[in-house]
């Protein structure tokens, strides 16, 4: 892990500390939150963390506002008043890091809920959103495709969470909502382009073959309510996502 990594990662660890012990159910998810929950994630795919982004429960705008401010972040202001209800923004003045935090739900390219899951773990969301998350937006680029295929190369696939990426929960929400599952199996597909980029050793890139491939068989195996098969005959002539504000 760079250095530079293991500060951000370290201050991640600080502030879910700090929520924890005022009771604030607030998880870590992105890049960092893959670095974290991934202790021998291979060296090549090894990257640099900056910002931090984080959910926090429905309703928790002013509990996690106040956390922030407890410790030493500022908030910006502007952005708040606008969109606290869904979404805030903090700032470390000294190191001018930012933290994103969603409240309730995440919601960027795609909508994924995930407030009845912040409970399962203690530091970040399960692996299953971690995933999720991440392969929802439209266009990865190399930091996306990195952090991906590192949580692939370090956590089995299964049916269950914990140390697992749970299939069943990647294919319910695929099953959930077409336009999600257009993206989320494009990226998955699009993965398997990119394992051998990175000089991975021989075994990690079969395992990462594999695992997308055990995805990629149960989401196509989930059924399909009536609404996802009349949103699949429409397809690509409607666009199926959404273009996240820049921030």
């Amino acid at each position: 892990m760079r250095a530079e990594g293991a500060d951000v990662l370290a201050e991640g660890r600080r502030l879910l500390d700090l929520a924890e012990g005022t009771g604030v159910a607030l998880r870590l998810l992105g890049g960092a939150a893959i670095g974290l929950r991934t202790p021998d994630l291979p060296r090549e795919l090894d990257r640099a963390y900056g910002d931090l982004d984080f959910v926090g429960p429905p309703g928790s705008t002013s509990e996690v506002s106040a956390l922030f401010a407890q410790a030493g972040y500022a908030a910006d202001a502007a952005f708040n008043t606008l969109h606290g209800k869904r979404r805030l923004i903090f700032v470390e003045p000294t190191e001018r890091r930012k933290c994103d935090v969603f409240v309730g739900t995440f919601e960027m390219c795609h909508r994924i809920p995930v407030a009845e899951r912040l409970e399962l773990e203690r530091l970040t969301l399960p692996l299953a959103e971690l995933l999720v998350t991440k392969l929802q937006i439209v266009e990865l680029n190399d930091k996306d495709v990195r952090d991906a295929l590192g949580l692939l190369a370090g956590h089995e696939v299964a049916e269950t969470d914990g140390e697992s990426i749970n299939a069943a929960r990647v294919a319910a929400l695929c099953a959930a909502d077409w336009g999600l599952w257009r993206t989320l199996t494009a990226n998955l597909a699009a993965l398997r382009g990119h394992a051998g980029d990175y000089g991975l050793r021989e075994a990690v890139q079969r395992s990462i073959l594999e695992r997308i491939a055990m995805l990629l068989d149960r989401i196509e195996g989930e059924p399909k309510p009536r609404a996802w098969r009349l949103r699949a005959r429409v397809g690509d002539r409607v666009r199926w996502y959404e273009l996240p504000e820049d921030v």
